[in-house]
């Protein structure tokens, strides 16, 4: 990159502290900026004009200092009190646009440095002010805007394609189910289909157990946290298997529910998650996991899920072995398994591509960026 000459941010910028706590916004018109990928609303705003906006607190906490990402925002808009925006009031100088994209490539060496702290590690805005950036001539930030910006987009036209054709994929999936060819399936109760296990371990305050737990939102079962028991008050805990069934009976109703993947076999649930062995005479696991991963089952879910409160709606065993799901026959299932094998086969694929789609960005940046700090 060229030497160009560095210029403190605070000569260009006006650097505020965000002025509402995340949680206490009320949904409006106007965008709120977090430290989440999307923006959220508030019913008024609190700034006005082209901005940088950088989180003010570690990412991961515990004493580690991280920034997941910055934003840039035009306009009227509020920003979360964990943040600060950055409000250009040098247009003739510096487009900040381009400080988004130095700031967010050079966060690491830049920014973080900054952070302070034992349990909560944070920046003052005070410090960011101080943050030294280098500027070439605007003519020439604008022409690296528009390139850095026209990568971006090629990205994100990148995974939308491969986001429609896995959507697609599954949609043609998920038609066996309800309306496979040549035939119409018998609703059937998951008593038929499936059997409940107890749990099998004794837990010892000695041991460590790995953990499974399921995703909401169709995502499926995933590894998650190890334990000792003594960590935890639960007595017993189950043991799952590939191809096992299993659901959290709090979180069901918003599609957390799934079949065990062969990277979670051996592994442990609590006793708030049901676990049950497939009939594999009557029902394909890979049947189960396609239909219960489908958002239109949900809704029905949620209607046998017990509790007044919305967020505390339980499934219990009882109420989900009653529910009665569509079951094809053995061949269409068969073919359904096929079908599915290989949606999963072009999803790994597609996950090479994504990861390298994804890094480009920051790869670029990095190149642009490199031994300008």
């Amino acid at each position: 990159m060229k030497a160009w000459p560095k210029v403190v941010l605070g000569d260009l910028f006006d650097v505020e502290k965000g002025k509402i706590g995340i949680m206490a916004a009320t949904p409006g018109a106007f965008p709120l900026v977090t430290t989440g990928e999307g923006l959220a609303s508030h019913i008024e705003p609190h700034f006005s004009g082209d901005a940088v906006c950088i989180p003010l607190i570690s990412a991961t906490g515990h004493g580690h200092a991280s920034l997941k990402r910055l934003h840039h925002i035009k306009g009227e808009f509020a920003v979360g009190s964990i943040l600060c925006a950055c409000i250009n009031r040098a247009p003739e100088r510096v487009d900040a646009r381009y400080v988004y994209f130095y700031l967010s490539a050079c966060k690491d060496t830049v920014l973080i440095p900054l952070m302070q702290g034992t349990a909560n590690m944070s920046m003052k805005v005070s410090d960011i002010i101080e943050v030294e950036i280098p500027l070439p001539p605007l003519i020439e930030q604008q022409a690296l805007v528009a390139r850095l910006d026209a990568l971006a987009e090629k990205t994100r036209q990148v995974k939308a394609h491969l986001d429609a054709v896995e959507q697609d994929a599954d949609r043609l999936v998920r038609a066996y189910i309800f309306h496979p060819p040549g035939e119409q399936p018998k609703r059937r109760p998951m008593s038929d289909l499936v059997f409940q296990r107890q749990p099998d371990v004794i837990v010892d305050g000695t041991v460590q157990y790995r953990f499974a737990g399921v995703y909401s939102f169709g995502r499926g079962v995933f590894k998650s946290v190890v334990k000792t028991g003594s960590e935890f008050a639960y007595e017993r805990l189950s043991t799952v298997r590939a191809g096992d069934f299993t659901y959290p009976k709090l979180m069901a109703w918003e599609g957390a529910l799934g079949v065990v993947p062969p990277e979670c076999d051996g592994m442990v649930v609590s006793p708030e998650f049901p676990v049950f062995s497939v009939n594999t005479d009557e029902v394909l696991p890979e049947l189960l996991d396609i239909y219960f991963r489908t958002p239109e089952v949900w809704p029905e879910l949620a209607e046998l899920s017990g509790g007044t409160n919305v967020r505390r709606r339980r499934l219990q065993p009882s109420a989900f072995l009653s529910y009665k799901m569509p079951v094809p026959s053995m061949g269409t299932q068969l073919k359904l398994r096929e079908a599915y094998r290989r949606t999963q086969a072009l999803k790994a694929k597609h996950a090479a591509i994504r990861e390298a789609n994804a890094d480009l960005l920051p790869a670029t940046l990095e190149r642009v960026f490199s031994g300008s700090n």
